[in-house]
């Protein structure tokens, strides 16, 4: 499976985002790429192989993003019982994916969501920068 480069590029730059986020580490459980902050995942960037469409999965608590992500062509509820939390997978590749500054905006909500309000102070301006 050819994965376009316009996907491409926005899975790098999603996930450059992501790790820029305070504390973030990327580490790769079951064989692919995930974000994670304080030991918990805050989004999945699946595999870059084309052994799988190229997508991201985040936690989107708030009601309007949330629509909006599973608004998206392709998009669904995550599997494994997490879309009952509010994750969802949005493709990459598909016609009318979503940009990647909505995508960015996604993640820092998920992140938001995951990790401790000491960091998330960190991205207010109003915590500790530490180093």
């Amino acid at each position: 499976m050819t994965v376009p480069r316009n996907a491409r590029k926005k899975w790098q730059k999603v996930r450059e985002f992501a790790l820029g986020l305070p504390d973030a580490a990327e580490e790769f459980p079951w064989g692919e790429s995930v974000a994670k902050v304080n030991k918990k995942v805050f989004v999945f960037l699946g595999v870059q192989d084309g052994s799988y469409p190229l997508g991201v999965t985040l936690k989107l608590k708030d009601e309007t993003s949330h629509a909006h992500a599973l608004s998206c062509p392709g998009a669904e509820p995550a599997g494994y019982g997490l879309g009952r939390s509010g994750w969802v997978r949005v493709p990459l590749a598909e016609d009318g994916a979503p940009p990647a500054e909505l995508l960015c905006e996604w993640v820092e909500e998920s992140y938001r969501a995951t990790a401790p309000k000491r960091l998330t102070a960190r991205l207010d301006g109003t915590g500790p920068s530490g180093a």
